[in-house]
Protein backbone atom coordinates (compact mmCIF):
# COMPACT_ATOMS: atom_id res chain seq x y z
CA UNK A 1 0.00 0.00 0.00
CA UNK A 2 1.30 3.73 -1.15
CA UNK A 3 2.13 5.98 1.89
CA UNK A 4 -1.20 7.50 2.52
CA UNK A 5 -1.36 11.37 2.02
CA UNK A 6 -1.19 13.65 5.33
CA UNK A 7 -2.99 16.35 3.94
CA UNK A 8 -6.89 16.43 3.75
CA UNK A 9 -8.82 16.44 0.51
CA UNK A 10 -11.58 18.61 1.47
CA UNK A 11 -11.14 22.25 3.51
CA UNK A 12 -13.35 22.59 5.78
CA UNK A 13 -14.87 26.06 8.13
CA UNK A 14 -12.39 24.52 11.05
CA UNK A 15 -9.57 24.09 8.84
CA UNK A 16 -9.69 28.00 7.20
CA UNK A 17 -10.23 28.83 10.76
CA UNK A 18 -6.94 27.22 11.93
CA UNK A 19 -5.35 28.76 8.65
CA UNK A 20 -6.62 32.20 9.56
CA UNK A 21 -5.09 31.95 13.49
CA UNK A 22 -1.55 30.75 11.72
CA UNK A 23 -1.52 33.86 9.18
CA UNK A 24 -2.18 36.30 12.63
CA UNK A 25 0.23 33.95 14.48
CA UNK A 26 2.93 34.76 12.08
CA UNK A 27 1.55 38.97 11.82
CA UNK A 28 1.94 39.05 15.88
CA UNK A 29 4.89 37.07 16.78
CA UNK A 30 7.79 36.87 13.59
CA UNK A 31 10.69 35.29 15.94
CA UNK A 32 11.57 34.15 19.53
CA UNK A 33 13.18 36.74 21.89
CA UNK A 34 16.63 36.57 22.37
CA UNK A 35 16.18 35.61 26.20
CA UNK A 36 14.13 32.66 24.89
CA UNK A 37 16.97 31.54 22.44
CA UNK A 38 19.26 31.70 25.11
CA UNK A 39 17.30 29.30 27.51
CA UNK A 40 16.06 26.69 25.13
CA UNK A 41 19.41 26.49 22.89
CA UNK A 42 22.17 29.10 23.06
CA UNK A 43 23.04 28.72 26.56
CA UNK A 44 21.01 25.67 27.74
CA UNK A 45 23.39 22.92 29.06
CA UNK A 46 22.88 19.12 30.01
CA UNK A 47 22.92 19.13 33.64
CA UNK A 48 24.78 16.08 35.12
CA UNK A 49 23.97 17.23 39.24
CA UNK A 50 20.85 18.22 40.68
CA UNK A 51 19.35 20.63 43.97
CA UNK A 52 17.22 18.91 45.90
CA UNK A 53 13.92 21.23 44.76
CA UNK A 54 11.66 18.79 44.16
CA UNK A 55 9.76 18.84 40.55
CA UNK A 56 5.58 18.29 41.01
CA UNK A 57 2.84 16.30 39.05
CA UNK A 58 1.74 19.77 38.02
CA UNK A 59 4.80 20.25 36.47
CA UNK A 60 5.07 17.29 34.72
CA UNK A 61 1.40 17.48 33.64
CA UNK A 62 2.17 21.12 31.82
CA UNK A 63 5.05 19.46 30.42
CA UNK A 64 3.23 17.07 28.59
CA UNK A 65 0.65 19.54 27.66
CA UNK A 66 3.08 21.97 26.22
CA UNK A 67 5.30 19.60 24.21
CA UNK A 68 2.31 17.53 22.44
CA UNK A 69 1.59 20.14 19.99
CA UNK A 70 4.88 19.86 18.68
CA UNK A 71 4.32 18.33 14.70
CA UNK A 72 4.31 14.47 14.06
CA UNK A 73 3.85 12.82 10.64
CA UNK A 74 0.38 12.08 10.33
CA UNK A 75 -0.34 13.47 14.15
CA UNK A 76 1.14 9.80 14.80
CA UNK A 77 2.43 11.32 18.68
CA UNK A 78 4.21 7.64 19.29
CA UNK A 79 5.86 8.41 22.16
CA UNK A 80 5.28 7.55 25.33
CA UNK A 81 6.79 8.66 29.01
CA UNK A 82 7.49 7.07 32.48
CA UNK A 83 8.60 9.48 35.10
CA UNK A 84 10.49 7.97 37.69
CA UNK A 85 10.26 9.98 40.96
CA UNK A 86 10.38 7.50 43.76
CA UNK A 87 13.79 6.83 45.87
CA UNK A 88 12.58 2.33 45.20
CA UNK A 89 11.98 3.18 41.55
CA UNK A 90 15.27 5.52 41.22
CA UNK A 91 17.15 2.19 42.53
CA UNK A 92 15.73 -0.19 39.53
CA UNK A 93 17.04 2.39 37.36
CA UNK A 94 20.00 3.36 38.45
CA UNK A 95 21.27 -0.28 37.61
CA UNK A 96 19.76 -0.43 34.08
CA UNK A 97 22.41 2.20 33.28
CA UNK A 98 26.18 2.67 32.86
CA UNK A 99 29.01 4.36 35.71
CA UNK A 100 28.04 7.86 36.97
CA UNK A 101 24.71 7.74 34.86
CA UNK A 102 23.30 5.99 37.97
CA UNK A 103 24.81 8.93 40.37
CA UNK A 104 22.58 11.13 38.10
CA UNK A 105 19.40 9.32 38.50
CA UNK A 106 19.59 8.99 41.62
CA UNK A 107 20.02 12.49 42.90
CA UNK A 108 17.78 13.87 40.44
CA UNK A 109 14.32 14.67 41.31
CA UNK A 110 12.67 12.79 37.62
CA UNK A 111 14.07 10.75 35.21
CA UNK A 112 11.91 10.35 32.62
CA UNK A 113 12.20 7.13 30.22
CA UNK A 114 11.40 8.43 27.04
CA UNK A 115 10.14 5.52 24.89
CA UNK A 116 8.10 5.17 21.92
CA UNK A 117 5.16 2.50 21.10
CA UNK A 118 5.09 0.36 18.42
CA UNK A 119 1.15 0.33 18.60
CA UNK A 120 1.15 3.90 18.09
CA UNK A 121 -1.16 3.30 14.57
CA UNK A 122 -3.65 1.96 16.75
CA UNK A 123 -5.20 5.07 17.35
CA UNK A 124 -4.50 7.21 14.45
CA UNK A 125 -8.67 6.95 13.87
CA UNK A 126 -8.75 8.96 16.51
CA UNK A 127 -5.71 11.62 15.41
CA UNK A 128 -5.58 11.27 12.19
CA UNK A 129 -9.61 10.93 11.34
CA UNK A 130 -9.98 12.30 8.15
CA UNK A 131 -7.63 9.45 6.69
CA UNK A 132 -9.48 6.30 7.81
CA UNK A 133 -6.86 4.24 5.77
CA UNK A 134 -4.36 5.01 8.02
CA UNK A 135 -4.75 2.05 9.84
CA UNK A 136 -4.80 -0.11 7.27
CA UNK A 137 -1.49 1.31 5.69
CA UNK A 138 0.47 0.11 9.35
CA UNK A 139 -1.33 -3.14 9.66
CA UNK A 140 1.09 -6.04 9.44
CA UNK A 141 3.87 -3.64 8.01
CA UNK A 142 6.88 -3.65 10.79
CA UNK A 143 9.06 -2.01 8.94
CA UNK A 144 7.18 1.24 8.66
CA UNK A 145 5.86 0.71 12.21
CA UNK A 146 9.16 0.78 13.53
CA UNK A 147 10.62 3.61 11.21
CA UNK A 148 7.79 5.92 11.92
CA UNK A 149 7.33 5.57 15.78
CA UNK A 150 11.44 5.96 15.98
CA UNK A 151 11.48 8.59 13.99
CA UNK A 152 8.78 10.47 15.37
CA UNK A 153 9.52 9.11 19.02
CA UNK A 154 12.54 10.96 19.18
CA UNK A 155 11.56 14.00 17.45
CA UNK A 156 8.83 14.47 20.41
CA UNK A 157 11.90 13.71 22.42
CA UNK A 158 13.27 16.92 21.20
CA UNK A 159 10.40 18.63 21.85
CA UNK A 160 9.79 16.98 25.41
CA UNK A 161 13.41 18.64 26.03
CA UNK A 162 12.99 22.34 25.06
CA UNK A 163 9.16 22.49 26.51
CA UNK A 164 11.00 21.36 29.99
CA UNK A 165 13.54 24.02 29.58
CA UNK A 166 11.02 26.51 28.36
CA UNK A 167 8.73 25.91 31.76
CA UNK A 168 12.09 26.60 33.55
CA UNK A 169 13.09 23.03 34.19
CA UNK A 170 16.69 21.78 33.01
CA UNK A 171 17.64 18.68 31.75
CA UNK A 172 20.39 15.80 31.75
CA UNK A 173 19.30 13.16 28.63
CA UNK A 174 21.28 10.05 28.92
CA UNK A 175 22.15 7.42 26.15
CA UNK A 176 24.38 5.26 28.31
CA UNK A 177 21.59 2.57 29.12
CA UNK A 178 21.10 -0.99 28.61
CA UNK A 179 17.70 -0.89 26.60
CA UNK A 180 17.09 -4.42 27.10
CA UNK A 181 17.16 -4.36 30.91
CA UNK A 182 14.92 -0.53 30.77
CA UNK A 183 12.62 -2.29 28.71
CA UNK A 184 12.18 -5.51 30.78
CA UNK A 185 12.34 -3.84 34.14
CA UNK A 186 9.42 -0.88 33.12
CA UNK A 187 8.21 -1.49 30.15
CA UNK A 188 7.43 -5.01 30.22
CA UNK A 189 3.60 -6.14 28.89
CA UNK A 190 3.38 -3.37 26.63
CA UNK A 191 4.66 -2.88 22.89
CA UNK A 192 7.07 0.10 24.25
CA UNK A 193 10.90 0.69 23.85
CA UNK A 194 13.33 2.73 25.67
CA UNK A 195 14.75 5.13 22.94
CA UNK A 196 16.93 7.30 26.15
CA UNK A 197 16.25 8.51 29.58
CA UNK A 198 16.06 11.91 30.86
CA UNK A 199 16.77 13.52 34.25
CA UNK A 200 14.74 16.48 35.03
CA UNK A 201 14.88 19.02 37.67
CA UNK A 202 16.72 22.09 39.13
CA UNK A 203 20.46 22.03 37.94
CA UNK A 204 23.21 22.13 41.17
CA UNK A 205 25.75 24.51 38.42
CA UNK A 206 28.54 23.89 40.55
CA UNK A 207 28.65 20.25 38.88
CA UNK A 208 28.76 21.67 35.52
CA UNK A 209 31.57 20.90 32.88
CA UNK A 210 32.52 23.55 30.31
CA UNK A 211 30.78 23.41 26.79
CA UNK A 212 32.47 21.47 24.24
CA UNK A 213 32.35 22.79 20.49
CA UNK A 214 29.58 22.06 17.98
CA UNK A 215 30.85 21.50 14.23
CA UNK A 216 30.11 24.80 12.17
CA UNK A 217 27.80 24.80 9.36
CA UNK A 218 29.88 24.30 6.59
CA UNK A 219 31.11 21.10 7.63
CA UNK A 220 27.82 19.08 8.42
CA UNK A 221 25.25 21.71 5.78
CA UNK A 222 25.49 21.87 2.40
CA UNK A 223 22.83 24.03 0.19
CA UNK A 224 22.04 22.15 -3.37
Amino acid sequence: MARISETPEDTSAEDMNAQAHAARLKDEVLRADPETIRLLLTEARSHNGWTQKPVSEDTLRELYNLMKWGPTSMNQQPARYVFVASAQEKQRLGKCVYGSNADKILSAPVTAIITYDLDFWKTLSRVFPHEPKAVDYFRGNDEAIFDDAFRNGTLQGAYFMFAARALGLDCGPISGFKKSEVDAEFLHGTAQHTNFLCCLGYADTEKLFRRLPRLEFDEVARII
